[in-house]
């Protein structure tokens, strides 16, 4: 009996010290074919157009396709609930979205917890912003906060949904600003920038991004950026203003859970330097994100730092208690 246990632990040894070269070699070889990038949402959308940006530069990383379908609905929470049934050996991966991973499982049973989602980086973001009509009457932001302090409630904002970054960065807004303004959700961003245009709203809580595809039609009076954006060197962050506000859409990718380790790594790997391709971010920048360089071994503080602000959030909008 002691024989055998000795013969059954040795070979179990054996067996394990196999299995860090046989991952390493695995993710040395990754990818060998095509992957299936899923986008928890429609196409057109902005977690789409980043994807497809990046089709062309994985491709010349890789020699493989980085394949687009779709998943639609619950703003993200189907995808995020089907996630860790899918085949975890790397060749699957997810769009991920914050603040929505966050806020979506504090509310109504999301089907996910925010803790089973493997992201291994977040790659860029869509500032909020305010944006009016380009024949509004305020054209400041302090204009638009003094109408919303003489006449609490009377200013209308669209935004993208409720409990998505739009209604977050209004929630917030209000607080640093001292005012009160009626949020109105519209269901995705092009739904809410209509209502600005067609004039339901007074102003809009949209992003960067919005502004560049609509440049002719509406007025950014200020961004939730850490700088001034390279499309609109004329418009001013928020904290310029005076209002501690950087934030947006952080966009991210995820993995099934039990994707190994080094395969995780090397997917980080491949992103990061389609992050870091000059024409990459140039064409993102035209069209108003911002990049981030938040890879595999960064994400979990990342996760960290930008939840304890939904939380805040998350009170003010009487999701937790």
């Amino acid at each position: 009996m002691r024989l055998s246990t000795t013969f059954t632990l040795t070979a179990m040894l054996a067996a394990s010290s196999l299995v860090a070269p046989l991952a390493m070699a695995e993710a040395e070889d990754f990818p060998s074919k095509d992957i299936q990038y899923v986008i928890p949402f429609g196409p057109g959308g902005e977690s789409d157009i980043s994807a497809r940006l990046q089709q062309k530069y994985f491709q010349e990383l890789t020699s493989e396709q980085l394949v687009i379908q779709y998943m639609p609905g619950g703003g993200g929470a189907v995808g995020w609930s089907q996630l860790n049934d899918m085949s975890a050996d790397g060749y699957t991966i997810m769009g991920t979205n914050l603040p929505h991973i966050v806020l979506k499982p504090m509310g109504k049973d999301a089907g996910f917890a925010t803790q089973d989602i493997h992201n291994f980086t977040f790659f860029h973001y869509s500032p909020d912003a305010i944006l009016v009509n380009a024949d509004s009457p305020y054209q400041t932001l302090e204009e638009l906060v003094e109408a919303a302090r003489q006449a609490p409630g009377a200013v209308t904002f669209s935004g993208s949904g409720t409990y998505s970054a739009n209604d977050v960065a209004n929630t917030r807004f209000q607080q640093l600003a001292d005012v009160t303004t009626t949020y109105i959700p519209f269901k995705g961003t092009g739904a809410a920038v209509t209502a600005l245009l067609g004039g339901q709203v007074q102003a809009e809580w949209g992003y960067t991004t919005v502004a560049a595809n609509h440049q002719d039609k509406v007025r950014m009076l200020a961004v939730a950026a850490d700088e001034r954006h390279p499309l609109f060197p004329d418009v001013p962050t928020f904290q310029e203003l005076g209002y501690d506000m950087v934030g947006g859409a952080y966009r991210g990718m995820a993995v099934p859970a039990g994707t190994p380790d080094a395969v995780t790594a090397k997917l980080s790997q491949i992103f990061g330097e389609i992050n870091q391709n000059p024409q990459f971010r140039q064409e993102m920048e035209d069209l108003g994100f911002v990049l981030l360089d938040v890879g595999n071994d960064e994400v979990a503080d990342f996760l960290v730092e930008q939840s304890a602000q939904y939380e805040t959030s998350a009170r003010e909008l009487g999701l937790i208690d």
